[in-house]
């Protein structure tokens, strides 16, 4: 797990990093993201474009305003979960990430692999929203 603080509220935070628009600048591996399908909330899909040229379709799963978040993407043989919990915490929020990986066939090879990179990104990412949010 990996909790990080934000001068934010919750839900200023929750409706920040919700947003698929406002990935690319925050998350690092992100260049853009395209084909949004529906409004920021349960259900809502979209591609992210990243640094490497992988592009996973992901989706919302979960949306609890403004106290729980989570995604599922999918890239090939690859899935990974990730979810997002907030907690007022004096004048701003932390914000904990969890993580979820499965693969099958040859990508299972991979699996071993995120989970000790995943921390240590999340972490990287959150820093980079706080800042971007404490500039508001």
């Amino acid at each position: 797990m990996v909790t990080v603080f934000l001068p934010v509220s919750p839900e200023v935070a929750f409706d920040y990093l919700v947003d698929p628009v406002n990935r690319p600048a925050w998350q690092a591996s992100l260049k853009a993201v395209e084909d949004v399908d529906g409004e920021v909330g349960l259900g809502q899909s979209w591609t992210d474009v990243t640094v490497p040229g992988v592009r996973p379709r992901m989706r919302t799963t979960a949306y609890e305003r403004p106290s729980r978040w989570a995604e599922t993407g999918t890239w090939r043989g690859v899935s990974a979960e990730l979810t997002l919990r907030f907690t007022a915490c004096g004048a701003g929020c932390s914000v904990e990430v969890g993580t979820r990986f499965t693969a099958r066939g040859a990508y299972k090879a991979v699996l071993p692999f995120l989970p000790l990179a995943a921390p240590l990104a999340a972490r990287t990412d959150l820093k980079a929203a706080a800042r971007e949010l404490g500039r508001r």
